[in-house]
């Protein structure tokens, strides 16, 4: 079996988005259990230069919208970066979810040979559709993903590596 851009882009986003949605349950339950205002979570950060908690949630969420748009051309919604409780920002990633499962798997023929321009501080950058996936869009989520997953820890919500496994596909 080969694996397609589809194969290792909307599911491998669902699934750590979803993932993402469960931390946000174990924190909001920390928070309650505790006695500590939720905003000190959702704004908590590893470092001062650092996005909060609730940053790596909002780029995990454009990487996933963006990358769909990159791969197949289907325009992506726009989010504003507002949110500001537990309640928000789930539902930020359930209507990111919904968009990733929109796209039809058709669109994405084609899409490992596709053209995908960047553009950073020190200029644009292309790549292939299958560079960008595997070398730029994975990495880029899960960085955001094992972000949140530390500020959690750092400030004592109880997950753990198997937490940031999630659950496992037994097919």
């Amino acid at each position: 079996m080969s694996l397609s851009i589809y194969d290792v882009s909307v599911p491998v986003l669902t699934r750590g988005l979803n993932i993402l949605s469960t931390y946000l349950d174990k924190a909001e339950a920390h928070t309650k259990e505790k006695g500590i205002d939720p905003s000190v979570i959702i704004h908590a950060r590893l470092f001062p230069d650092m996005l909060p908690l609730s940053g790596q949630i909002q780029r995990a969420s454009d990487t996933s919208k963006a990358a769909m748009g990159r791969l197949t051309g289907v325009e992506m919604p726009s989010f504003p970066d507002t949110e500001q409780t537990f309640g928000e920002l789930k539902e930020r990633l359930a209507k990111t979810v919904t968009f990733l499962q929109s796209v039809d798997r058709k669109a994405f023929e084609g899409s490992e040979e596709r053209k995908v321009e960047m553009k950073f501080g020190s200029g644009p950058v292309v790549l292939s559709g299958a560079a960008f996936a595997l070398s730029f869009m994975i990495p880029n989520f899960f960085f955001h993903v094992t972000t949140a997953h530390d500020i959690l820890r750092h400030n004592g919500v109880p997950i753990g590596k198997r937490d940031y496994l999630g659950p496992f596909d037994k097919a």
